[in-house]
Formats: C-alpha cells, sequence, structure tokens
C-alpha cells in the first residue's frame, strides 16, 4: 500500500475509542432516529385518519370509520417508494461529490418534508391523502439518501477493532425511532383525550370521533422534523471521510490533516515526488466493468437478495402491527373505543412491542456483533425468525382466537386463543430480526465495497431491501386488512419461508469481522500496485500533519 495512505489508514484502523467516535454514532444516529419515526409514525395514526376521513353511515350496517384497502397501502407505502429512488440516487452521488457535500441535503429533505406531511390539505378526503402522500413520498427520497450515507460514513471513520458496533449502534438508532414513535403517539393521544372526551362508537357514531383528532396525527407527524434538525449544525461540521479524501480525490494531506483533527493526534504522511500514472492501472477499474462484477459481483448479489428477503418479513411485521394486535389482546374491539381511545391503544401496544423485543435485539447486535461476527448473527437470525413465524402461522387461529366465541359484552374481537404466547412469538421475531438481518444487512454493505463505489453499493444494496418492503406494503398487508383468519396464516407461513430462503443466501456474504476496509475490499493491493508502478521515481520525504 502506498506509503502516505497507509499512514492514514493505519491511524484509523488502530485509534482509540474516543468522543469523536461517539459523537459521530450521535450525529449520524439520529438521522436514523428520524428516519425509523417518519417511517413506522405512521401505524400510529391511520386507523384514526380512516375514523375522520371514510367514515360511511349509509352502510347497512355501519363501523368505525375505515382506511380503503388502497388509500391504506398507499399512505404506509409511498414512503418506501421514495426511500427506494432516494436510495439509489444519493447512494450514486455520494461517491461522486463525497459523503459530507450531500448529508445535509437529505437532512433538509427529510425535516421539509416531515414538516409538511402534518400540513397536508385538501378540501375532501381525497385531497388530503393525496398531499399526504406526496410529501411522504418525497420525505422517503430524504431519508433514503440517509442509508448510504450514515452507515458508509460510520464505516469510514470507525477504528477496525469496533467498526462493527459503530455502525451497529448508528443503525440501533431505528430501534429507538420506533420506540419513540410509539411512545409520543401514546402521550399525545392521552393528552387528547383527557381534553377532549367523547363517548364509544358503539354510544355514538358520529362524536366518538373528535373533531380535534385532526391535529393529532398532523402533530405526531410534525414532531419528526424536530431531532433531524437538531442535528444540522454539527452534519455540518464534519469533515468529509479520510478514507474518501485519500482513496477517490487522493488528496491524502487534506485526509491526514481532517484525521489528526478529529483523532487529535498527529499523522506521519510521505509525500513522493512520483506522480500518479496519467492513466489508471489495470487494478482500477469501473462499476458496470467485468473486473467489478468478477471481484464483487457475488458480494453485491449477496447483500442485495439477503436485504430484500429480509425486508419483506421486517416491514411486513412492522406495518400490519395495527391489524395484528386485536389477535394479541393488547388492543380491544374498534366498536367499544373512540377515535383517540383506539389511537392510544395502537400506540402503546407499539411501545410494549418495541421496548421488550424490537430495541433489545439492536443492542444485542451492537455489543456481539465484534465478538462472535455477522455471518453468525445473520444466520441465526433468519433461521430464528423463519422458526417463530412459522409457529406463529400454523397455530395462527388457536394463538388468535375466534370472533364467535366472543360474548357481547367482550371487550376484544377474538376470544379463547394464546394471547401471551402470541406476544411471545411476535415479540422474538422482532427480536431475532434486529439481533440479526436487519442490522446485519445494513453494516456488511458498508464494509465489503471499494471507497469508490461503497456508497453507491450499500445504495443498491438498500434499495433492494426496500423494493421487499414495498411487497410488504402493498402485498403482504392486503391479507391482514380484513382480518381473515385464514388469509393471516398463509401470510405469515410465507413469511417464514421468505426468512428461509434468505438464510441461505447469507452463504453468498463473506465475514467482515476484524479485518480493516481496504483489506476486505482488495484496495489494498490496488494501492500496492500503484506504489510499485511509481517505485522508479521514488523521492519520499515525511510530514507531519
Amino acid at each position: 500500500m502506498a506509503d502516505g495512505t497507509k499512514a492514514i489508514f493505519l491511524a484509523l484502523d488502530n485509534a482509540k475509542t474516543q468522543f469523536y467516535h461517539f459523537k459521530a454514532i450521535v450525529i449520524a444516529g439520529m438521522g436514523f432516529f428520524t428516519d425509523a419515526y417518519d417511517l413506522f409514525c405512521i401505524t400510529t395514526v391511520t386507523k384514526l385518519i380512516g375514523r375522520l376521513y371514510y367514515y360511511d353511515p349509509a352502510l347497512p350496517k355501519p363501523g368505525p370509520g375505515k382506511l380503503p384497502d388502497n388509500v391504506n397501502n398507499s399512505i404506509t407505502g409511498v414512503a418506501l417508494c421514495g426511500t427506494l429512488l432516494g436510495q439509489l440516487f444519493f447512494g450514486w452521488l455520494g461517491d461522486k461529490l463525497g459523503r459530507k457535500k450531500v448529508y445535509g441535503i437529505t437532512l433538509v429533505t427529510m425535516v421539509g418534508c416531515a414538516l409538511a406531511s402534518g400540513l397536508s390539505f385538501g378540501c375532501t378526503a381525497k385531497g388530503v391523502v393525496a398531499t399526504l402522500c406526496f410529501f411522504r413520498f418525497w420525505l422517503g427520497f430524504g431519508i433514503g439518501g440517509d442509508y448510504p450515507l450514515s452507515a458508509v460514513i460510520m464505516s469510514e471513520y470507525a477504528n477496525q477493532k469496533t467498526r462493527g458496533a459503530f455502525i451497529a449502534a448508528v443503525f440501533a438508532m431505528q430501534g429507538m425511532g420506533i420506540l419513540f414513535a410509539g411512545a409520543v403517539s401514546t402521550i399525545l393521544s392521552k393528552i387528547f383525550m383527557v381534553a377532549f372526551k367523547a363517548p364509544k362508537f358503539n354510544e355514538n357514531h358520529i362524536l366518538s370521533t373528535q373533531p380535534e383528532a385532526d391535529f393529532a396525527w398532523r402533530i405526531v407527524l410534525m414532531l419528526g422534523a424536530i431531532p433531524a434538525a437538531l442535528t444540522f449544525y454539527w452534519r455540518m461540521k464534519m469533515p468529509e471521510t479520510a478514507r474518501y479524501t485519500a482513496l477517490v480525490e487522493g488528496n491524502h494531506k487534506k485526509a491526514a490533516a481532517d484525521m489528526a483533527t478529529v483523532l487529535e493526534s498527529d499523522i506521519y504522511v510521505e509525500e513522493t515526488g512520483s506522480k500518479p500514472p496519467a492513466k489508471p492501472n489495470s487494478s482500477s477499474y469501473g462499476f458496470f466493468s467485468s473486473e467489478f462484477l468478477r471481484r464483487h459481483g457475488i458480494h453485491l448479489l449477496g447483500t442485495t437478495s439477503t436485504w430484500f428477503l429480509l425486508d419483506i418479513a421486517f416491514y411486513s411485521l412492522q406495518l400490519t402491527q395495527k391489524d395484528i394486535y386485536p389477535a394479541s389482546g393488547l388492543v380491544y374491539k374498534a366498536s367499544i373505543m373512540n377515535a383517540l381511545e383506539e389511537m392510544y391503544q395502537i400506540s402503546r401496544a407499539m411501545t410494549i412491542i418495541a421496548l421488550l423485543a424490537t430495541v433489545p435485539g439492536y443492542w444485542f447486535t451492537v455489543f456481539l456483533i465484534d465478538k462472535i461476527g455477522r455471518y453468525i448473527i445473520q444466520l441465526g437470525g433468519f433461521l430464528l425468525m423463519s422458526i417463530c413465524m412459522a409457529i406463529l402461522g400454523i397455530q395462527y387461529g388457536k394463538l388468535r382466537g375466534e370472533k364467535s366465541k366472543c360474548g357481547p359484552t367482550s371487550k376484544h374481537d377474538f376470544c379463547e386463543g394464546k394471547p401471551a404466547l402470541f406476544v411471545v412469538l411476535y415479540g422474538l421475531t422482532l427480536f431475532f430480526a434486529n439481533f440479526g438481518p436487519n442490522s446485519t444487512t445494513f453494516i456488511v454493505p458498508a464494509e465489503l465495497f471499494p471507497a469508490r463505489f461503497r456508497s453507491t453499493c450499500h445504495g443498491i444494496s438498500a434499495a433492494a431491501g426496500k423494493a421487499g418492503a414495498i411487497i410488504g406494503a402493498f402485498v403482504v398487508q392486503t391479507y391482514t386488512l380484513e382480518g381473515n383468519s385464514k388469509k393471516i396464516k398463509k401470510a405469515i407461513i410465507g413469511l417464514a419461508v421468505v426468512n428461509l430462503i434468505g438464510f441461505f443466501f447469507s452463504f453468498l456474504v463473506p465475514e467482515t469481522k476484524g479485518r480493516s476496509l481496504e483489506e476486505i475490499s482488495g484496495e489494498d493491493k490496488e494501492l500496492d500496485g500503484h506504489a510499485n508502478e511509481n517505485g522508479r521515481n521514488y523521492n519520499a520525504r515525511t510530514e507531519m500533519i
């Protein structure tokens, strides 16, 4: 490896864990906190939007207002479509312009569109939903850029020993975002319930939906802008990553100066009198070249396929929570609640599941990934998710119970089931998703590929995941909306099979634990080749930065 570059990378890889590492985790992590909050808070308010805008008193047997299937799928899924495009665009842009220059653009987009989502306007239900979907699409576009940039920035800043834990800690903020989405919705709906009392739906169909509830869902969506806005200044102050500056821009001196400031230590760089060759040597190859395909094609297939398969299951579970919770006994039947009470119970259930299952899974990954490795965590997570979902699907009817067994005074939609076991299996599935492939599919693409393609490849892998999430939102979710036991059973068993396929595709992804990014990607050999090519004109001098 060229001596100047080697000094920078050795300093980064061997640096002790220090304040700046934790600062970078917080700066990148708050973006992910916002991403998760914005993507999943919609689960807590869709039932409320249905009551507010889609109640139909002309039905033979009126029930609480409910979003039509296509509207429900659009509201929950449109942000994922924007996210997919954002991951591809900003992933590519991060390699072309640099991580730092693009990082601020994604944040401004997220803040602006989160605020605009809450201000969705219109004189009719269709008008409100159309503007909401428009702003959530562009919100997703900004969120999409945060995936490759946050992962790559953290991987390029981190030291070799704890790189996996640092990237996992950034991603763990997704769990905190999900938790806070539930908690904020719970608190806000409770405040509105106390302030604006209303009868239950079965007591008064019209007055059970408080007009003031129209402010509740808007405030929930708008609050997602706050954590992102708080970190904007610090994102703008972050220097470009040394690996991008040295390997892509070729400015070793600036890379060393930036890292010397960050690491608060001197870095010695050897500058040579030779100049780089006028044409790239044979080891320099393009993204659409046969050489890239030979070196990294299998890796890219592995990261895209596993993320795609994982997100079909993971987002199906997250986005259908509002439909699955009645089966768990955590939420009462809609007819005995007013609009805000239903929002409160759904949000509370989401918070409980996130606190006990979702969040712990992320932090198990943080503490163990550099000890047992990415490979074992991903394989084990896929396999255990598949087992839990297979049991949940096969036994779904018995675990949920039946409507016909509920008396007229029952508070629940389903009776004589096993709700405690249902919640345990559902929680374990989410736990092993996060202490498993949901974390590792985010981490590994930020380590496997060369610096000049790293953001692009992570964006492609993440976009494949969002394609899976879109299938969850627009296909799998249709099986849960009516509460039909047979359809939900088929969907859950199908997801178990998807997880099992993900287990086998994981064998395409190598272990990256304990190796430098340059060793993993093969850039160390490329750089040595450049150094040897210039060897005849080598005239080194050492400079302390």
